[in-house]
């Protein structure tokens, strides 16, 4: 809980004119979180709306009827908002290590949310992809400068359970989207609803930059004992950065062994959770014909699974931190839990997932033991190199994850015509592959700059 004083720094005595009055936030990181959180919830209700409102050619009223759009023409605007997505990961992660995330957050957020805005004026399928590009190149700045932002404001064992509340956003944005934008939708239609959900990140702008004034060790609300126990609990290599380190390249950077762990990781383990971001709504259209508020009300239900699997994967590794004293275990098994429980529930979607309810209630638990896992994966740039890099291995990463769905997006509506199910069984073999690249690149998980 956030507490707001106030320090006199002169007495009572003192003429009141000449006071000098000082505010302190208690607990001013997990203030800082909860806006990167409330960002993530915006970043998520912004790509999902296409999805949602996307219906089929025959359905009136829908973005695919009023643009004559079909399922092949989805796909490919797909594709151009991940390779979008993918570059921007690589680009905003060293945009966030040069100009710093208070900057960097308002050029991402007030980029995406105008192309947000600006989807209300598409006319075809050329207007379409240019503004799902936009989108993609600046919603992907979110993920490196929140990684960034938990390195500068968390202490190592306490950064699990704050990327597990970030990535929270994303699961709570996924169960608000479908809800808040078919409401929308069949209120006011397809345009109004992408100026509405826009204007939400542009007034997001106005607490950033009143609170995010700079890091703990400059921050003027922030209290002394709240400065050292960051500071503290940081590796050394963070503590002695400054503003003028400067940091790895790209190609210094993946001469470290354990930064493939997280390259080829998130490879494997990112096509999990676009399978279902980006095609469940299609294929509750395709297979059990449903409408778009019967999509809102039934694709939510898996994104709570996802929201509960981020802040316990968060928890459960802190904890086992805290126990062993050792950051490799606490990820390490964590990440392991993770990956049974999303191998189990891929698996379980081709044998029992014969109803549209079954299939969501295997989707929750999938979904959760994504969460789970990916929370702690993404910290590893932290745990790996002090946060003048934290942001390019980040973004390295998400761009290579990012990559891996867009060969998924080419490949998923050609096996469709047939079968989703070789895709849930293709998916279901990544799970192994990509938690084995994490132990077999990063041996031990600790910090590798000297």
């Amino acid at each position: 809980m956030v507490f707001i004083y106030e320090q006199e720094v002169y007495g009572l005595d003192f003429p009141l004119k000449n006071r000098i009055i000082k505010m302190k936030i208690k607990g001013l990181r997990w203030f800082i979180i909860g806006l990167i959180f409330l960002a993530t919830v915006i970043n998520y209700i912004d790509r999902s709306a296409l999805s949602i409102m996307w219906g089929s050619e025959d359905l009136e009223g829908s973005i695919s009827h009023s643009l004559g759009l079909d399922k092949r023409d989805y796909g490919h605007i797909l594709n151009i908002f991940m390779v979008a997505y993918a570059l921007g990961q690589l680009f905003s992660g060293k945009l966030f290590d040069k100009v710093g995330t208070k900057i960097g957050y308002v050029l991402s957020i007030g980029i995406w949310s105008l192309s947000t805005i600006f989807h209300s004026t598409v006319r075809g399928f050329v207007s379409l992809a240019f503004f799902r590009t936009t989108l993609g190149l600046s919603e992907a700045g979110n993920w490196p400068g929140a990684v960034k932002s938990n390195a500068e404001w968390f202490p190592i064992k306490e950064r699990a359970i704050a990327q597990g509340l970030f990535n929270a956003g994303a699961s709570i944005g996924s169960v608000i989207a479908p809800l808040l934008i078919s409401a929308l939708f069949v209120a006011y239609g397809w345009k109004t609803t992408f100026i509405c959900i826009g204007t939400m990140g542009l007034l997001w702008i106005i607490p950033w930059l009143i609170f995010q004034k700079a890091g703990p060790e400059k921050h003027p609300w922030i209290s002394e004992e709240e400065r050292k126990y960051i500071l503290e609990g940081q590796s050394q290599a963070d503590r002695e950065a400054t503003d003028d380190t400067k940091g790895l390249s790209l190609k210094q950077i993946l001469s470290y062994r354990e930064s493939w762990a997280i390259v080829v990781g998130r490879f494997f383990l990112e096509p999990i959770w676009w399978l279902f971001v980006g095609w469940m709504p299609i294929y509750l259209f395709d297979v059990y014909g449903f409408n778009v508020k019967e999509v809102g009300l039934f694709t939510w239900v898996p994104y709570v699974g996802a929201a509960i699997g981020s802040i316990a994967g968060g928890y459960v590794s802190g904890k086992i931190i805290a126990k062993t004293n050792s950051i490799d275990k606490g990820r390490k098994i964590t990440i392991l839990i993770g990956g049974l429980i999303m191998f189990l529930g891929l698996i379980a979607t081709v044998l029992f997932g014969t109803t549209a309810e079954r299939f969501v209630a295997i989707v929750f638990v999938v979904l959760f033991g994504f969460q789970f896992a990916i929370g702690n994966i993404q910290t590893l740039p932290s745990d790996l190199f002090n946060g003048k890099n934290v942001g390019s291995l980040a973004g390295l990463g998400g761009m290579v994850g990012v990559f891996s769905v867009i060969i998924m997006n080419f490949i998923v509506p050609i096996v469709a015509e047939v079968s989703y199910t070789p895709i849930f069984i293709a998916i279901a073999l990544f799970v192994p592959l990509g938690i084995g690249a994490i132990y077999y690149f990063a041996r031990t998980i600790q910090l590798v700059e000297k």
